[in-house]
């Protein structure tokens, strides 16, 4: 069975195991208080871009939100064992367009974080890229994948891949009205590897 992590409560117990206020957390991760107190409480799940923000904030790799324990040499997850996060826009479930699964959540002082993506038409229109230090690579199982890095926008169709530095702004999203499935790793960069 693939289990729904709360990675809202992780954040919440490393911002108040290093004695910082919600403000102070936001600032120091670049995003508004409002959105990680809508985080915390599990109103919004943070897209990827945002929990590469708040690990630098923290000063832990982004796999901490993920991590169970100290983790191994090597990690082997059985399609029932990936850990889930759904993107929703509030308590009443209205989706912002994808859900992703921690394909590696498990080995220990990664420098990549692998992810399956399911991309689903969003309720919710999400106009802000992400942008962030590091690289992402992208291949697209299932569906259409519309694809914006600064002013370039391109679809991306079953067997494309895309390559970029993720300083990039950058959006992801499905195109067209049918879901899409994507693998996507990100390298959060030197500065977020926490050996």
């Amino acid at each position: 069975m693939v289990e729904e992590i709360k990675v809202g409560e992780k954040i919440k117990a490393l911002r108040e195991d290093q004695a910082m206020t919600l403000e102070q957390a936001a600032k120091r991760a670049g995003i508004a208080p409002s959105v990680l107190s809508q985080i915390e409480n599990h109103m919004v799940s943070p897209p990827l871009g945002t929990l590469i923000l708040l690990a630098r904030a923290f000063g832990v790799p982004v796999g901490h939100f993920f991590a169970e324990g100290p983790g191994e040499p090597f990690c082997l997850v059985r399609a029932r064992e990936r850990k889930v996060v759904s993107r929703f826009a509030s308590n009443e479930g209205l989706s912002y367009g994808y859900s992703y699964e921690s394909l590696g959540y498990a080995k220990k002082d990664r420098k990549m974080e692998p992810f399956v993506v399911t991309l689903t038409p969003a309720e919710v229109p999400h106009v802000d890229p992400n942008q962030h230090s590091g690289e992402e690579f992208i291949f697209v199982l299932e569906g259409e994948v519309e694809v914006k890095l600064g002013q370039h926008t391109d679809v991306l169709q079953p067997g494309d891949s895309i390559y970029y530095n993720s300083n990039i702004p950058h959006q992801v999203s499905c195109h067209g009205k049918d879901p899409a499935k994507i693998v996507a790793v990100i390298w959060a960069g030197e500065e977020m590897v926490i050996l």
